[in-house]
């Protein structure tokens, strides 16, 4: 390709919207131009990008099995009430109608579509597994659509769906899945690790998430450097280490006249935080109508994790309570509450690690003081529930025995999931086995975002002057930057030349045959992330000379003009 028959638009500054370096890079070396709010063009640079990684999604997907199709973007309403998800999907759900008022999404993923064409068209055992793939279009109405296309509005996304006789069949594809998955990543050359996740809104069991790893990430995982073990933190089992001590400490109240959080009183103290406990008042549905109040304990130095409290039973429809509900069954302000002396209405649920503590310093109930040497069993009951409700830190037991854990970041690039018979049980999607019996299949869901990644590449690969694009996804592998070319016949001879000789050996090759600066050109060609840079000059021609520059390499080299077609297929391969 040439310059002066491409578009590259190029931009010195970034919009003051874009928080991730990716979406302020995307802008300005051009890749994409903002539509809407959570809209963008993808311009003939980004596209170049996007299909590449396009390219190698397909191609072992194909390898694995997987068959293409294309379905609408637009889904009538009827499909989504046979599974109940018209109601419950939530508002990031656009709903549309027709001209006949009737009523449709704009699909944010095709499982009912999938269901729908598997009952009409697979009727015997004979015909499965079968898995179905497509690189289409999404739509997801963001609350806050923000950081460029990692979380836009409309996206692209492979999504594929697979169908089966038996859960050890679905184990088989998803197992394929995973590995092509990570056939995937490893081309697109990127760093990424595979973690056991939640299923979400998809449901299903056997989830696994694949993430590129950057500090930017939204989402904590939790991996052992001794063992194949990763989790997202959502999911990462919290191990608990020894038994209960038997308590040897009085009960006593200590003035903490400024001290609400677990840190100030611990340093108050003179203890360590990890010998405080910290209620967190929450309301939880019992009964139709009915909210019970609880009071989840929580060692001083721990989190929180409300995935793994929707996972207890009772909790799936939990909230946190208000201050004026905390005063009414406590009778005191938040800061202060504990669970000792608790009315027979406040239920009491721990955290394992909790359950293990002696000794320890929590709320009073009463204002500006808290407790000392409280121990289960003598001064409060043992705790109604114990269960594992908080984020793993690091340096905890890995759950499989083989080490610590360690915590990074990650952005969520792909997610496959065993969704058994959740939707084809409700679609009613059968065939018939080899008696003849009616039989529900066994369906797997296996997602990638397409426009995700490029945005979660440029997270991983960047520096100070721009974009830095592993090979397999660069727009171009190679720019020509030719100095004096409409001023030099020697210099525009040598680069055409060498686009040529670059062209018939497969190079995707760009050829700068602007009228612009040196500076500009190099500038341009690093903004946009195109890895390896060659200089023809009337000075180096001189001695049969170019000078060639990979990306991320400080100085450049000189080559002898004969031997650079040779040197940059070295260089490639």
């Amino acid at each position: 390709m040439r310059s002066s028959q491409f578009f590259i638009s190029t931009q010195k500054e970034a919009p003051a919207d874009a928080e991730l370096i990716s979406h302020q890079l995307m802008v300005r070396a051009g890749l994409i131009k903002k539509l809407g709010s959570g809209l963008y063009n993808w311009m003939p640079l980004g596209l170049r990008v996007l299909r590449k990684v396009e390219a190698i999604v397909r191609d072992e997907m194909n390898k694995a099995g997987a068959l293409e199709l294309l379905m609408p973007a637009v889904q009538p309403r009827e499909l989504w009430e046979e599974t109940g998800r018209w109601a419950v999907f939530g508002p990031q759900m656009l709903k549309i109608q027709d001209r006949h008022e009737r009523e449709f999404c704009f699909g944010p993923t095709h499982e009912e579509v999938i269901t729908d064409i598997a009952r009409k068209e697979i009727n015997s055992y004979k015909q499965l597994p079968l898995n179905f793939y497509q690189i289409q279009t999404k739509f997801r109405d963001e609350i806050r659509p923000r950081f460029g296309v990692m979380r836009a509005r409309e996206f692209l996304m492979k999504d594929a769906y697979s169908f089966h006789t038996s859960h050890a069949c679905l184990e088989n594809t998803f197992n394929r899945m995973h590995q092509a998955y990570s056939n995937i990543f490893t081309r697109l050359g990127l760093k990424f690790r595979a973690v056991k996740a939640d299923s979400g809104a998809i449901g299903g069991d056997g989830s696994q998430e694949f993430h590129v790893l950057a500090d930017s990430g939204e989402d904590g995982l939790a991996y052992c450097e001794c063992s194949d073990y990763a989790a997202n933190v959502e999911l990462a089992e919290a191990v608990v280490v020894g038994q209960r001590m038997t308590g040897v400490e009085t009960m006593q109240i200590v003035d903490t006249p400024k001290q609400t959080a677990c840190e100030d009183v611990a340093k108050l103290l003179g203890i360590g935080i990890e010998r405080t406990v910290k209620a967190i008042a929450l309301m939880a549905k019992e009964g139709i109508e009915n909210e019970q109040f609880y009071l989840v304990l929580l060692r001083g130095d721990h989190q929180l994790n409300e995935v793994k409290l929707t996972k207890v039973e009772g909790f799936h429809d939990f909230r946190f309570a208000t201050e004026e509900e905390i005063r009414s069954h406590l009778n005191c302000p938040p800061g202060f509450i504990g669970p000792v002396g608790v009315l027979d209405q406040v239920k009491v649920i721990a955290d394992q690690t909790v359950a293990v503590m002696s000794d320890f310093v929590c709320g009073s109930n009463q204002p500006k003081r808290h407790l000392s040497g409280v121990n289960f069993g003598r001064d409060l009951p043992e705790p109604l529930v114990v269960a594992d409700v908080r984020n793993v830190v690091d340096g905890d037991l890995s759950p499989d025995g083989q080490g610590v854990l360690s915590l990074c970041r990650g952005i969520e690039v792909g997610h496959i999931f065993q969704l058994g018979a959740k939707y084809s049980q409700a679609m009613q999607a059968t065939y018939l086995d080899e008696g003849g019996k009616s039989q529900v299949m066994e369906m797997g869901c296996y997602g990638i975002g397409v426009s995700r990644i490029v945005g979660a590449a440029i997270e991983q690969g960047n520096d100070e002057n721009g974009i830095i694009f592993p090979l397999s996804m660069a727009p171009f592998a190679v720019v020509i930057c030719p100095i004096g070319y409409h001023k030099s016949d020697a210099v525009k001879q040598a680069a055409d030349t060498l686009y040529q000789a670059l062209q018939q050996a497969g190079v995707d090759v760009l050829l700068d045959d602007r009228a612009e600066r040196p500076g500009v050109m190099f500038a341009e060609s690093d903004l946009m992330g195109i890895p390896h840079r060659i200089v023809i000059g009337d000075r180096g021609l001189a001695d049969d000379q170019v000078e060639y520059k990979q990306r991320q390499q400080a100085e450049a080299q000189n080559v002898s003009l004969a031997d650079i077609t040779q040197h940059i297929l070295t260089q490639l391969n």
